[in-house]
């Protein structure tokens, strides 16, 4: 039996691939660069069947428009089970497209898995330029509070969910997962400064301000995004168990992750 891993070239995905390996699976990883990754194949989400064939497993990345052709191709070639790295904001209502994508993907005759985190501790690599280049971090709504999750946690679940395989308990189900506390970025900006010693300025912009600094094609997208943030000032995050539920420990901690990538903000 062979697992497909898409997303190659992702964080998670390259988790996932390592610990199934040391677990003795057999794996095949799919990327859209595969020149950009060791021994993928190319993976094209408008055509996926060349590299779902021989495939019994999957584990998925999130994509509304191209699940419509992952269903009919992982169909045709006869996969069995389906691990679909969704979104915490799926739970937000039918049109967030999260929730689309989880829609199509449910109605293969495969064993489908849910696994739906919330904001990932990754994002803060976003910070790290700013902060290089000027000391400074500038952020709308810097009181704005989330739980974010170690992108090694979201791997280790997925990686128990396809050991376990089709016809476990996992079948069916939406996995909701944060990491294990909630906090306001401005406190997450402190911790960075505590546990690496960088001294950064946290800049708190006005809507406006971001606006302008925000570079993103999509300005529908940006303008959820503030909405988000504003909608999170002074509402702690629930704090999600699927972590523990699948893995067995506590959701890693920010320190943790900050640990884990040295010298990102020096």
């Amino acid at each position: 039996m062979t697992i497909l891993v898409t997303g190659g070239r992702g964080a998670i995905a390259r988790a996932v691939t390592a610990a199934l390996i040391d677990a003795g699976q057999d794996v095949r990883v799919a990327s859209r660069e595969p020149s950009a990754v060791p021994s993928a194949v190319a993976y094209d989400a408008a055509d996926p069947a060349p590299a779902l064939q021989g495939i019994s497993q999957v584990f998925l990345y999130s994509d509304a428009s191209t699940a419509p052709a992952f269903v009919a191709a992982a169909e045709a070639a006869g996969v069995k089970q389906v691990v679909l790295l969704s979104s915490l904001s799926a739970l937000d209502g039918p049109e967030d497209p999260h929730a689309k994508t989880e829609r199509v993907i449910t109605r293969g005759s495969y064993a489908t898995t849910l696994l739906q985190p919330g904001a990932f501790m990754s994002n803060a690599k976003y910070w790290a330029h700013q902060v290089r280049a000027t000391g400074q971090i500038r952020l709308p709504y810097l009181d704005a509070e989330e739980a974010p999750i170690h992108e090694r946690d979201i791997a280790e679940a997925a990686v128990r969910v396809l050991l376990d395989g089709p016809g476990s308990g996992h079948d069916g189900r939406g996995y909701p997962m944060t990491g294990p506390e909630s906090m306001t970025r401005r406190h997450q900006i402190e911790m960075v400064t505590a546990v690496t010693g960088v001294p950064i300025e946290a800049v708190d912009l006005t809507p406006d301000e971001a606006r302008a600094e925000m570079r993103m094609r999509d300005e529908g997208q940006r303008e959820t995004l503030l909405a988000y943030w504003a909608s999170r000032v002074g509402a702690p995050a629930p704090i999600e168990p699927g972590v523990e539920l699948l893995t067995g420990h506590t959701a890693r901690s920010f320190t943790t992750w900050l640990t884990d990538n040295p010298g990102l903000f020096d």
